[in-house]
């Protein structure tokens, strides 16, 4: 019944976005309508000949009647009805369950409204505890921060810009770049296309900036502290930026973007995507992947790019029929928070509430700059296999600074063998796998002795007499 509940609903929800009636969709391929009626309200299974027809047609890309296709939303939905004023409705997680399969738009709704609510009673917050300050930062404060919105429009692109793509890979071939001398071919190309003058500077005198660009002087200027990757990888952006435009431009109109804020940060975005397609070619990166078994740093050296850039540009492999392994990967800093996040995996990355310090990204915060893999089981059963590791950004010199972040990159165990980093690890051992959640409000397991909050549908229960592993499990018997 779940399975035929997911796809009627789809299916309903594909054909009124298409603006197709019952009737319309059910000529096109070749069922009466009734049938497709009782298909749509679940009441009739679906046949792998007839789903291929309907998708032929809607279209409907079938892997979005995969399992977990919709967990995202769920893990979203399940983290909105868990705010306290939801609590006397008694929503529990079938409920939810049954929303974002078939209500999918219903539930990006509901998500969104209540990302708004938290926006604004945030923003509430923060003016009434600056009401002695000056009106310029209160009203700062009000302004909401666009990052949600871009990660959103990249998970729905699923980090995959075939446009800015093709034209990297024309940049490369018209310009004739080659890894080895990629600074002097994107300085050349800059000059004679553009007009623009490069220039590297030393760092008092860019006032804390490692790039800055003069549209009306069209002099780009490189700080001295920038490595040669770097250096590599601002020119590609700024060669982004002037080419793509015009792509860049129709993507941030996405209507998940609903600020200029929040269109300025895509563009970024993008701009750094095209850098990092030029660095590491699609089809050359892609082909070096998967013979060097993904060895993130070994890929960083050959192609000159820092541990984070090549960590997502693994992330956007996703061209048809040429696609790599199916990544997830987050950043966080040392105070946990989370500053990108994606997921072509399936891992459930919480939004609005702090992830499992089980997770290996926070572990690699002990020792940094060493690469920590893990083994980990989430609450429904599924395995993934990651790794982790701290980066530190380029400072200025001695008393420049030096932000400290660690990067996850991991997939379903299914790919783990594909990895270097699986070698000499026992995939089939289950005392091996570290059970973890997506947050602790959204994991079932109760004998967990890190458990910071109680979870949503369990009852928090307390005897003052008795203590459990953590103050939120049940004491014992």
């Amino acid at each position: 019944m779940k399975d035929r509940l997911a796809v009627g609903g789809k299916i309903r929800a594909r054909r009124r976005h298409q603006h197709l009636t019952q009737t319309a969709l059910a000529q096109r391929v070749g069922i009466s309508t009734s049938y497709l009626n009782l298909i749509e309200h679940n009441r009739r299974t679906l046949g792998a000949d007839l789903l291929i027809r309907l998708a032929d047609v809607l279209p409907i890309d079938l892997k979005a009647f995969s399992p977990g296709h919709e967990g995202q939303t769920v893990t979203e939905l399940l983290e909105v009805f868990g705010d306290p004023m939801f609590e006397s409705l008694d929503v529990i997680t079938q409920d939810v369950k049954e929303l974002a399969t078939v209500y999918p738009a219903i539930s990006q709704a509901v998500v969104r409204l209540y990302t708004s609510y938290r926006t604004a009673r945030q923003s509430t917050q923060d003016l009434a505890e600056s009401l002695t300050e000056e009106p310029s930062k209160a009203e700062a404060q009000l302004a909401r921060s666009p990052s949600e919105e871009v990660s959103d429009l990249i998970q729905d692109h699923m980090n995959y810009f075939p446009e800015l793509e093709h034209g990297a890979e024309a940049l490369v071939r018209d310009a004739k770049l080659d890894s080895e001398s990629l600074f002097a071919g994107l300085v050349r190309y800059l000059k004679h296309t553009s007009g623009v003058e490069v220039r590297v500077e030393q760092t008092r005198s860019m006032q804390s900036a490692v790039r800055s660009y003069d549209p009306a002087t069209k002099v780009l200027t490189l700080s001295e502290v920038l490595r040669r990757g770097s250096r590599n990888f601002q020119l590609a952006y700024q060669v982004g930026l002037l080419t793509q435009g015009h792509v860049m431009d129709r993507i941030s109109q996405d209507p998940l973007l609903t600020s200029t804020e929040s269109r300025a940060a895509c563009r970024i975005a993008l701009a750094n995507y095209f850098a990092s397609a030029v660095l590491m070619p699609y089809d050359t990166f892609l082909a070096a992947s998967q013979k060097e078994r993904y060895d993130i740093e070994l890929l960083g050296h050959r192609f000159r790019a820092s541990f984070e850039q090549t960590c997502h540009r693994l992330t956007t492999l996703r061209k048809p029929n040429a696609e790599g392994i199916p990544f997830h990967m987050l950043r966080v800093d040392v105070a946990g928070n989370m500053s990108k996040r994606f997921s072509a995996s399936g891992l459930r990355v919480p939004r609005f509430s702090g992830a499992c310090p089980r997770w290996n990204v926070f572990g690699a915060f002990l020792t940094p700059g060493v690469i920590h893999t893990q083994l980990s089981q989430m609450p429904d059963g599924q395995i993934f296999f990651g790794v982790a590791r701290t980066v530190r950004k380029e400072g200025g010199g001695f008393h420049g600074p030096h932000p400290l972040y660690a990067i996850s990159l991991g997939c379903d165990i299914s790919h783990a063998s594909k990895m270097v980093y699986a070698d000499g690890l026992d995939l089939r051992s289950r005392q091996a796998l570290i059970p973890v959640g997506p947050s602790c409000r959204l994991c079932e397991r109760m004998d967990c002795e890190q458990r910071a909050h109680p979870p949503l549908f369990n009852p928090f229960q307390v005897d003052e007499n008795r203590r459990g592993v953590s103050f939120y499990a049940p004491p014992p018997r």
